[in-house]
């Protein structure tokens, strides 16, 4: 199978749900299959992007009130929102091999400061699920009064420029939500923060997360990466999620993926998925901070062009962007004063350029009141919002 950069950009926007807005927050956050929620905002901004006349007040009820999209960590120990459905699969794909890493983390750094064992971190979490399913739901402070160990303070990096002390109460949170037990709920404020209440898990799933072998998880996951960015290379799906090549060539292999010849680089797509993709309106899209479709591939150079310097942050995350046809052309940000302002970094054209301005127009009524900062600046970005 061969793929033009010219057919790779046409399904950015058809199965991205950017060219023709999706029907729900649902079917959006499928068709990239995890939104990034390392910064609050980015979910509701991809959101946005994608779904018809969708209101912030939409999203938060699908999250928090239907509770068909869940808040979890997943591939690169990065924070994600997911369908439910996806939940069980990416636990065991991704998120069940964080979590052990994290415990013989916790249980070496209490050890070492003496004042306690593994043991005690497990203890605690029982405690904190218990206190949990009495309140229904809490803060951390609030279960840190309904169990006051887990306010043991632990001193960090002690020595150290960067030590500080903290208590346990957000290692032992971490794991019980990386052991798939709790959840984040509703933030305390508005949608872009990220101080959470916390919820036992069965609030969003009531039977628990079904546990399911991870080979299979990890080649569903495979499979629906492949359905939304294929074809794609290996160091793509490296890069997205996280494992070693071996994991990687292992599901390629039962998926039944096939070779794909995508110029200078030979990838991988899903057997049958070689149709050329219908032809579109030219579509325009601001999209946020690491959002899903700029951070879906490790190699960008089809889609980003000459721009990383401006558009990327040190770390390889990327900050707010224009986009035109499956192209990145430029950057955004909102100003003190709530204005959306767009930064071309190419020559567009004019019917393009009065399509980017009057979605900047859109954006800025869309957020409203409240001030979007990304949690990772690019040089773009901070040129632009200051």
């Amino acid at each position: 199978m061969r793929f033009s950069i010219e057919e790779r950009r046409a399904r950015i926007g058809a199965r991205h749900h950017l060219a023709a807005r999706a029907s729900s927050v649902e079917r959006a956050a499928e068709s990239v299959v995890a939104l990034h929620s390392t910064d609050p905002a980015s979910v509701f901004l991809a959101l946005r992007a994608r779904v018809e006349a969708v209101t912030p007040q939409d999203i938060e009820h699908a999250l928090y009130e239907e509770r068909s999209l869940l808040r979890m960590l997943g591939m690169r120990r990065t924070m994600f929102v997911v369908p439910t459905d996806l939940v069980p699969t990416l636990q065991a794909a991704a998120t069940n091999d964080i979590a052990e890493k994290q415990r013989r983390l916790y249980a070496q750094l209490v050890t070492a400061a003496g004042v306690g064992d593994a043991t005690l971190l497990a203890d605690l979490g029982e405690a904190t699920v218990a206190a949990l399913r009495s309140r229904g739901e809490a803060t951390g402070a609030q279960l840190g009064s309904d169990v006051p160990k887990l306010r043991t303070p632990i001193t960090v990096a002690e020595g150290k420029p960067y030590g500080r002390e903290q208590n346990l109460t957000t290692w032992v949170l971490f794991q019980l939500a990386a052991d798939g037990r709790i959840v984040r709920g509703r933030p305390r404020g508005t949608w872009v923060s990220s101080q959470y209440h916390w919820s036992p898990v069965e609030a969003w799933l009531p039977e628990g997360i079904e546990p399911v072998p991870a080979a299979t998880a990890r080649a569903e996951l495979v499979r629906r990466w492949l359905a939304a960015y294929g074809p794609g290379t290996v160091a793509d799906l490296r890069w997205w999620t996280g494992w070693t090549a071996t994991h990687v060539k292992a599901a390629l292999v039962a998926v039944g993926a096939l070779e794909a010849d995508l110029g200078e680089r030979t990838g991988a797509a899903l057997s049958g998925d070689d149709a050329p993709t219908p032809a579109s309106e030219s579509w325009v899209a601001l999209l946020p901070a690491l959002d899903p479709t700029a951070m879906g591939w490790s190699e960008r150079d089809w889609y980003v062009g000459p721009h990383t310097a401006r558009l990327f942050d040190r770390s390889g995350n990327i900050g707010p962007t224009v986009w035109v046809d499956g192209r990145v052309v430029g950057g955004w940000a909102q100003r003190a004063d709530g204005e959306v302002v767009v930064r071309l970094l190419e020559d567009i054209g004019a019917e393009a350029v009065r399509a980017v301005t009057e979605e900047a127009g859109r954006l800025t009524e869309w957020i409203g009141p409240v001030r979007v900062t990304p949690r990772f600046r690019t040089p773009l970005e901070r040129e632009l919002g200051s």
